[in-house]
């Protein structure tokens, strides 16, 4: 910084002249105007200020001037560290992929073309198929239908996040394949396929005795608690549903279908989002209304999930462009008045502990309450589950339940109304999964 031109300001002649002696005063009253006295002279204390000004006006404007030029420095240096660890995060992601990357030749081998017998079913954003690799494992691969608008982002999503993630109640990813005219991600194949093929069919119903029940409900668990306090990152489901549970052969549950999954640092605990993805009847209010989400978003979801597995019927159903949803109101109104177990499946009646029955009944009314802070957390409602002597409190008013209509004009309905009836339907014809509902 050149600082000779402030240095070259004319100073004001100092010579003995100029200087009013020591022993004179000047009169208050017969003062002047500054800088003129009775003979030309000028004040001491004048001269002075100007001095102070000559060197304080310079010196000034260098100091700001040196202090922007170490700010400037200090910003660049900043957001060039931030890209560093931007382009640092982006390299391993990067990593990642590239390990996982597939030959789309090798998967269409796999799974005979995509031919129909191989069909497992369909997804939020594509079909699902069996195929077997040269080696002779098993795979499921996702393939997203060439004819959605949105689920490449979503594809990219589950891909860089189920990467990151290794848990014995999450599916595990095998590969994927970003090729122009294929996206695929290729998962390990879950042969007994998804809950509500189990829950909400009658013959399979039957076959899930209580500690099978019971056993999903604690796996379930055990892979929410990973996702929101022990993984990499903390991790928002946003779309848990019996769809999305897969079963092993020896029913171990294993959680699924990460595209609408939302990823938060460590210390974030919640988030507002105009785009509202998921499946109605499992999305809390606070987050199908209000766009509010937070890791208590799953634990409702994981609730209702609890109470279907407990009654063995669906929380909704549909008819007629109209959904009902009965079974958390149905659930409250027999708690409240002492007559819980009226609402067990009635394949358990004979078949299970009572006492743990009641007790998945009370964690799941606790997970559904309506204020998001009343709701345990998954690690709490783990220790409730598996603890013997947890004294748990008492759970509060459920969440709202709402029409497709109310859900149009954001009007909730207090869960002690009495719910629309519906027309006879089967009870697994709700299916709806809403993936966005902002305009397009």
């Amino acid at each position: 910084m050149n600082v000779e031109p402030f240095l070259l300001v004319p100073f004001p002649p100092v010579g003995d002249d100029n200087l009013v002696p020591d022993d004179t005063t000047p009169s208050q009253n017969n003062s002047k105007p500054s800088g003129s006295v009775p003979g030309g002279t000028t004040p001491r204390h004048n001269n002075s200020y100007l001095i102070i000004l000559s060197i304080a006006i310079p010196v000034g404007i260098t100091l700001c001037l040196i202090s922007a030029i170490v700010t400037c420095a200090l910003r660049r240096t900043t957001r060039s560290r931030q890209q560093t660890l931007s382009c640092a995060a982006y390299s391993e992601d990067i990593e990642e992929i590239q390990a996982l990357l597939l030959d789309a030749v090798v998967i269409r081998a796999a799974t005979d073309n995509f031919d129909e017998v191989n069909k497992l079913g369909e997804g939020g954003f594509g079909q699902v198929y069996k195929g077997l690799l040269p080696d002779g494992l098993e795979i499921a691969v996702k393939r997203l239908s060439k004819e959605s608008k949105q689920g490449i982002r979503e594809l990219k999503n589950e891909l860089l996040l189920v990467a990151k993630l290794q848990h014995r109640n999450l599916v595990k990813l095998i590969g994927a394949c970003l090729h122009e005219e294929e996206k695929l991600l290729v998962y390990e194949y879950i042969p007994n396929k998804s809950l509500d093929a189990f829950i909400f069919d009658e013959e399979n119903r039957k076959k899930l005795v209580w500690e099978t029940r019971y056993k999903i409900i604690c796996g379930i668990a055990r892979g929410m608690v990973y996702l929101h306090d022990e993984s990499r990152v903390k991790v928002i489901h946003r779309d848990l549903k019996p769809g999305n549970i897969l079963l092993e052969k020896d029913m171990n549950p294993k959680i699924s279908d990460f595209g609408l999954a939302r990823i938060f640092e460590r210390d974030h605990t919640k988030d507002v989002t105009r785009r509202v993805a998921g499946t109605y009847g499992y999305m809390a209010p606070e987050y199908a209304v209000l766009g509010h989400i937070s890791t208590k978003s799953d634990v409702f979801s994981f609730g209702v999930i609890v109470l279907e597995i407990v009654a063995g019927r669906r929380n909704t159903t549909s008819s007629e462009g109209m959904v009902a949803e009965h079974l958390l109101s149905y659930v409250w109104e027999n708690w409240t008045i002492g007559t819980v177990t009226d609402v067990v499946d009635p394949y358990l009646n004979h078949n299970c502990a009572e006492n743990d029955v009641l007790k998945a009944i009370h964690i799941g009314l606790l997970c559904i309450q309506e204020n998001p802070s009343d709701r345990p957390r998954m690690s709490d409602v783990l220790l409730m589950l598996v603890g013997r002597s947890t004294t748990l409190p008492a759970p509060l008013r459920p969440a709202f339940l709402f029409s497709l209509d109310d859900a149009t004009h954001a009007h909730p309905r207090g869960a002690n109304e009495l719910p629309k009836r519906p027309n006879k339907c089967n009870s697994s014809c709700n299916k709806v999964t809403i993936t966005e509902v902002e305009p397009r």
